[in-house]
């Protein structure tokens, strides 16, 4: 199950409603280990004509370069579907590269991003699992947390 703050899912439906039609996504990351998103980083898409969006390089290797250097992983994936429900694309499902990862999908085909869905990816096996929105966390953790 994921357990996430509301901050986080409200900034990255947000983000998702800002970008859209273009597909947009990002990274929660928090301290390894730990199963806690923490720290939302937006890493949009690029997309040339007639070619199915990327991530860009250069940006994902310095967001993994910063995770690593703050003792953070990727907690959550995210991606936004403006065309098709929130599942995980082919695509996705083979690039999957964090199997610790909730990987999480708002489909903002109808706007109202009323289909958020969390999914584990493990060795190209697709499983959905609940999701907990929560309004606090500790604390400590509040302070640390970045949406």
């Amino acid at each position: 199950m994921l357990t996430i703050h509301s901050r986080l899912i409200n900034a990255l439906i947000t983000q998702a409603l800002n970008f859209h039609p273009i597909e947009t996504c990002g990274i929660i990351a928090g301290p390894v280990g730990s199963n806690l998103p923490l720290r939302l980083i937006s890493m949009h898409k690029e997309t040339q004509p007639g070619s199915f969006p990327k991530l860009n390089p250069q940006r994902q290797l310095q967001v993994w370069k910063e995770m690593n250097e703050r003792g953070e992983e990727p907690i959550v994936i995210f991606f936004s579907h403006p065309h098709c429900q929130a599942y995980p694309t082919h695509a996705e499902v083979e690039s999957a590269i964090a199997p610790q990862s909730h990987y999480l999908i708002v489909s903002t085909e109808s706007l109202n991003c009323d289909e958020l869905r969390s999914f584990r990816i493990i060795d190209r096996i697709v499983i959905e699992e609940r999701i907990q929105i929560v309004h606090r966390y500790e604390p400590e953790l509040e302070l640390q947390m970045v949406a």
